[in-house]
């Protein structure tokens, strides 16, 4: 395959294992501060997808609720391809404390009562949104925290 300019387009998505939580990209500024880019993987790319509603609520409820935990987020955003999110953080370096972010913000989202920003005031598309659906999906992610750390499928030799 031709090398891309983006990451991921150079990843082989036939060879990964969701759901899983991998370090995507890292640069560092003039200044010497350093963003980094988490590929978080819920679903198996090119099997599986997220639906809108569901997806939807849960960037909205991740992307307030991982701040309570840390103040490093820069962003965080769904994939177009509708099988995870990508997390922005800056100058934090260690895996493990990203691992508990999202842990803890999946743990949110499940204690969650509402969708914030659930309005169109605040939201360019406030009609698609599922509570239920985002907490389905914390739920299921959650459940293969023991997986997260495993990228590749492992191949039978």
């Amino acid at each position: 395959m031709k090398k891309m300019n983006v990451e991921s387009f150079n990843l082989d998505h036939t060879k990964v294992a969701a759901p899983y939580v991998r370090l995507a990209g890292e640069k560092t500024g003039v200044k010497g501060d350093t963003i980094r880019k988490y590929d978080i993987r819920f679903k198996q790319p090119n099997k599986e997808h997220m639906d809108m509603p569901g997806l939807h609520s849960l960037e909205h409820m991740m992307a307030e609720h991982s701040r309570n935990h840390s103040d490093d987020i820069v962003d965080i955003g769904p994939m177009g391809c509708q099988t995870g999110f990508y997390l922005s953080v800056i100058n934090l370096d260690d895996y493990d404390e990203i691992l508990r972010i999202l842990e803890n913000t999946l743990k949110d989202v499940i204690e969650a009562d509402e969708v914030p920003a659930c309005n169109e005031v605040q939201c360019g598309w406030a009609a698609s949104h599922s509570l239920e659906g985002a907490k389905e999906l914390a739920r299921e992610m959650l459940a293969k925290k023991d997986q997260w750390t495993q990228v590749f499928a492992e191949t039978a030799n």
